[in-house]
């Protein structure tokens, strides 16, 4: 698949696409805060911080409004639909650029439709009640995520696997299915092996080696390693500090197959990005 049509758009997936991450949060893991003004958030700050991404390099923006870092509480749907739908018809209404919209709230994916979004993005794989129903009303594309663990408040308490890369294959397949059987086209999915979702240091290092071997589902791979726990932990680094590491990580998830990348820092792996893609297939040449 090297097309996905997103509503009005079309994303090309025969190159690598950046997409950059608008958490529109006041305590995500990493950037949490840095949009709110007085405890509310800034629209216009989100906005300038979307055109920036656009700018250095990002594809499509993807906007989240409740925190899916390890231990976080959930977030009520009213709560989320007033952080997230100003800021999607925003950036409709002013930048060219697909929009992302990450929630697993039925309610959120069907506003954010309607105010513009392209692709839904689910760290829940559409699990929630309804959910599943709600992303196929839209008719657009999915993001699929393996999680190990009910919710991102318990999936870190003891991640176990007898063979990690085996199991969230697994997952992600069956998941696919169900998608399919609810209604989703096969060729609307996007799996996403979920990075420190429910994952040791160890599972996710194996995850990365092996990743080539998603390929065989058949469906893109979004890959979101960026400033997460991971990299802190085998290089001894504080979240501030982990920008090596993650960019690191993001030539070998390209290398071995990934075709969206989810990150904070847009410009500079933008940059890894095309120079990873001029080693593997030449310059200015596209994946085939």
């Amino acid at each position: 698949m090297t097309k996905l049509q997103c509503a009005d758009r079309v994303l090309d997936l025969s190159r690598v696409q950046v997409m950059g991450i608008l958490n529109v949060t006041p305590d995500s893991f990493s950037d949490g805060g840095n949009l709110y003004q007085a405890s509310r958030l800034s629209v216009d700050k989100a906005l300038v911080h979307a055109a920036n991404m656009v700018a250095d390099g990002a594809s499509m923006i993807d906007v989240g409004g409740e925190s899916t870092r390890p231990g976080a509480s959930p977030v009520g749907v009213q709560e989320e639909l007033d952080r997230v739908i100003p800021v999607v018809e925003r950036i409709k209404a002013e930048l060219d650029t697909l929009i992302s919209v990450d929630t697993s709230a039925p309610e959120v994916m069907i506003e954010s439709a309607k105010a513009g979004a392209g692709l839904i993005n689910d760290v829940r794989s559409l699990a929630r009640d309804g959910a599943m129903e709600a992303a196929a009303s839209t008719g657009l594309p999915v993001c699929i995520m393996h999680m190990q663990g009910a919710t991102p408040a318990t999936m870190q308490l003891a991640p176990h696997y007898e063979d990690v890369l085996a199991e969230v294959c697994d997952f992600l397949a069956q998941r696919a299915d169900q998608c399919v059987a609810a209604g989703i086209p096969r060729e609307r999915i996007v799996v996403d092996p979920g990075f420190g979702f429910g994952k040791t240091l160890e599972h996710n290092l194996t995850l990365l080696r092996r990743m080539d071997e998603l390929e065989a589902l058949g469906m893109p791979i979004l890959v979101g390693t960026s400033r997460k726990t991971m990299v802190g932990q085998a290089l001894g680094r504080e979240v501030g500090d982990r920008l090596a590491g993650s960019l690191a990580t993001v030539a070998l998830a390209i290398e071995r197959g990934g075709r969206i990348i989810r990150v904070h820092d847009v410009a500079a792996t933008a940059d890894v990005v095309r120079m990873t893609e001029a080693v593997l297939y030449g310059a200015g040449q596209e994946r085939v």
